[in-house]
């Protein structure tokens, strides 16, 4: 286990360049939706090489390679993001109100209003 590394292909999303929903090298076809891989050392060297366009060095990288530690911060880190509502058995940080006399948007004239007192203040000139 110990000349080995986990590989997955990074999950499609087109507006960052990640297009690629399989691969296959050395007779081990990667499937996106699959997840992570273990695979020998060699072909997790070639696969820290690979991009997104073959051919075009600019384009992002078409694998995670990662050791076992790093993995499982990746998934956790990913899980935090994954996670959207908030427990109460979460830790959560004061949501302070504003202090009184704070100006918001209720405050300010309504434009029908903003638009009268122009009107006024002209005729009046």
């Amino acid at each position: 286990m110990d000349n080995t590394y986990l590989v997955r292909l990074k999950a499609y999303d087109a507006r960052r360049g990640h297009v690629l929903r399989r691969y296959t090298y050395a007779g081990i076809k990667f499937q996106e939706e699959r997840g992570w891989y273990r695979v020998e050392k060699p072909v997790a060297d070639y696969l820290r090489t690979v991009h997104q366009l073959p051919g075009d060095a600019y384009s992002p990288l078409a694998f995670d390679v990662s050791t076992d530690a790093e993995a499982k911060a990746l998934d956790a880190a990913e899980a935090d993001e994954a996670k959207v509502k908030r427990s109460a058995s979460d830790e959560l940080k004061l949501s302070a109100a504003r202090p009184a006399g704070t100006l918001t948007t209720e405050d300010l004239p309504k434009a029908s209003e903003e638009k009268d007192t122009r009107r006024a203040k002209r005729e009046k000139d």
